[in-house]
């Protein structure tokens, strides 16, 4: 590594400071000893095949095909998920989180409102092509990742600041620089400036949910070229400012949360990607529970869709809150659709499934009806109860009776559901004997000594050159 200067006027050193700054503990923690159980090793193995799977399948959407198109070829470059070409590592990690989300069927955490897996593990898997790396350093820095995006986000996010801003395009950048530090064995001053460097390429703005726009997909891919690049940059010697997170004009302060934030304390509990859930169809986070529950009502009760006369549906204010989610139209874009409580209830209510045919545009005159008939609530008891329970209450009006129910939390996505749904997509993309080898390789990855061949399995090229 080429000699580096120190530019004192960019960093306080820490024997000077008061205490440690959050990029700093944050850094800390991200780099420290950890011992995780076969829980978490699951968790990051479930995580990382949704995001295979969801990429794969994303993979003739047109927003995928975008992030393709703009990734020059390199020969020998890191590969593309589902994808004949070979690229830059920021322009593999920037397609293959695009990929991840282009279905919008990704992992959750409810309190910071981010989809952490779609940033973190794209970063990692186009890193580990060009640096090599363990399976356990890739489980450990995949779990600091989802850690310090997760606990940042949860101190940030409050439900008007979501209104404004994209909280993946936010926690993503910071999480991912972490678990990118990890991988790449930073010390603790160089991964302190990775995060530093981060929160100053964080962004995202939420005006897409109000005309459909497509930047959404987008989001993760910035954020994951963006925590590459920075810590790319801090294991160069680039130094970033240590207070960028918690400074007078750091992150806090510039999105107003400065005075208010709550403490924070990581890997104070299990670790935080054990709060993710796993998305069981491809929807809007928030509309999940209430379509849930929709369904689950028309089944016990023998509901028909043409014998709805109401519709009152209770959510957290978070959901009600949320861009988009209380839409209740015109939907002219696919996203508007996705975003809109109403419109998925109704979708349910009107096809009684629950899957990727109910977003279909144009909308007919029974589903007109049908969003007529919402009304959407903010729910005090639901609110309490999140982010820790997701939960909703439904009433359907009858000619001759009044049907209620309720749902306490999410019913997430199984990890057999998700490997099943993962080892489908690999097959019809790759081929059989492809999908059975990357299902075989994530089932061994604690133990891998490299993570290389894994990128290599995800590529439609056979592992040649593009």
């Amino acid at each position: 590594m080429p000699p580096v200067t120190t530019m004192t006027v960019m960093r306080v050193p820490a024997a000077e400071m008061a205490s440690p700054s959050l990029a700093r503990e944050a850094a800390s923690a991200a780099l420290a000893p950890h011992r995780h159980d076969e829980a978490v090793l699951g968790k990051v193995q479930t995580c990382l095949l949704d995001v295979i799977g969801a990429a794969l399948e994303s993979r003739d959407l047109p927003w995928a095909r975008q992030a393709v198109g703009i990734a020059p070829a390199v020969k020998g470059g890191v590969p593309i998920i589902g994808a004949a070409r070979r690229t830059t590592v920021g322009d593999a990690a920037f397609a293959n989180a695009v990929l991840a989300h282009g279905l919008v069927r990704e992992d959750m955490h409810a309190a910071s409102i981010s989809h952490l897996g779609v940033v973190v593990l794209p970063a990692l898997l186009a890193l580990s092509r060009t640096h090599p790396t363990s399976g356990m350093r890739f489980v450990n820095a995949a779990v600091s990742g989802y850690e310090i995006g997760a606990r940042i986000g949860a101190a940030l996010f409050t439900t008007d600041l979501a209104r404004l801003f994209r909280p993946t395009g936010i926690t993503g950048p910071i999480g991912g620089a972490a678990a990118a530090a990890v991988l790449l064995g930073l010390d603790v001053d160089r991964a302190t400036s990775a995060i530093g460097m981060a929160a100053n390429a964080t962004g995202g703005l939420n005006e897409w949910p109000a005309v459909g726009g497509t930047e959404m997909f987008f989001h993760p891919g910035f954020a994951a070229r963006n925590a590459v690049t920075s810590a790319l940059l801090a294991e160069l010697g680039a130094e970033a400012s240590e207070s960028a997170l918690d400074g007078k004009a750091g992150l806090f302060a510039a999105l107003r949360r400065d005075e208010t934030r709550p403490a924070i304390r990581f890997f104070d509990g299990p670790p935080e990607i054990m709060a993710v859930y796993n998305k069981p169809v491809p929807a809007c986070n928030f509309a999940q529970t209430a379509c849930q529950l929709a369904l689950q009502l028309l089944r016990d009760h023998g509901v028909r869709a043409d014998e709805i006369r109401a519709i009152r549906i209770r959510v957290p204010r978070a959901a009600a809150r949320y861009p988009g989610c209380d839409s209740m139209g015109p939907f002219s874009r696919l996203l508007q659709a996705k975003m809109s409580i109403p419109f998925g209830v109704s979708a349910t209510l009107l096809r009684g499934v629950i899957e990727e045919a109910n977003y279909r545009l144009p909308i007919g005159p029974e589903m007109e009806r049908l969003l007529g008939l919402v009304t959407l609530e903010e729910d005090a008891a639901l609110t309490a109860a999140f982010p820790a329970r997701q939960g909703a209450e439904m009433e359907l009006a009858l000619p001759d009776r009044v049907v209620r129910g309720r749902l306490d939390d999410v019913v997430a996505a199984t990890p057999a559901e998700v490997r099943e749904r993962c080892e489908r997509a690999a097959t019809d993309a790759l081929g059989r004997e492809c999908a059975a080898a990357i299902l075989r390789f994530v089932d061994a990855m604690p133990t891998a000594a490299d993570m290389a061949p894994l990128a290599d399995l995800l590529a439609a090229d056979g592992g040649g050159a593009p």
